[in-house]
């Protein structure tokens, strides 16, 4: 049962995501800081750019949403983020999670601590780990690529967080598996979409 002030907040969030898609307004740089973040180890401030090539970290218990061209991320407590730089595109989510979206039509790769994952126009949410990494692809395609195994890579196309899979690290009897929806919600990835003037391709007439 959602509590009276979860509701509120749903609420609150729904209303600046209406106000944001109606007007057409693009996000630039650091939307939303929570607690201990930081942007080339400074402390993160909202307004801020955030650049290809720079460096975002959350202590425990941050969190920081921010905007780099049409891409919006949301980081939570205990990452760090390297931003994508160059023609590749390629970003790298050093330890942690990270819930993002990206420009349908553009080519991004992000780079876990046992993985390489192929997007294009995607919604994704990751936790990097040691012995593995969470993947789900909640709308989108997404190659799954094991640094330890390539050759067991896999392409998922979901419509609404439909084959969420966990990447092993090397010695697992299978570099891919099954896996549960964990730790993010549609509400989440509606507000990052709304950021960059996009609504997600689910449940639109909901907000």
């Amino acid at each position: 049962m959602v509590s009276r002030r979860g509701w509120l907040q749903g609420a609150a969030a729904l209303l600046v995501v209406r106000e944001a898609l109606a007007a057409g307004k693009i996000e630039k740089g650091v939307y939303r800081v929570r607690g201990d973040a930081r942007l080339n180890g400074a402390p993160a401030r909202e307004g801020m750019e955030v650049k290809p090539g720079d460096a975002v970290t959350t202590a425990v218990g941050a969190e920081i949403v921010f905007v780099v061209n049409r891409d919006a991320f949301l980081l939570r407590a205990n990452s760090r983020l390297e931003v994508g730089s160059g023609a590749a595109n390629v970003f790298r989510i050093v330890t942690g999670a990270l819930l993002s979206v990206y420009q349908p039509g553009e080519r991004r790769t992000l780079r876990a601590q046992n993985a390489t994952l192929g997007i294009r126009g995607t919604g994704i949410y990751v936790e990097s780990g040691l012995k593995r990494t969470y993947v789900c692809t909640c709308y989108g395609e997404v190659e799954l690529v094991p640094e330890h195994d390539p050759a067991a890579r896999e392409t998922v196309r979901t419509t609404h967080h439909d084959q969420p899979r966990y990447i092993m690290s090397g010695g697992a009897p299978q570099m891919i598996v099954k896996a549960p929806v964990i730790n993010h919600t549609d509400l989440e990835l509606i507000l990052l979409e709304s950021l960059v003037g996009r609504r997600v391709p689910f449940g639109a007439a909901q907000y």
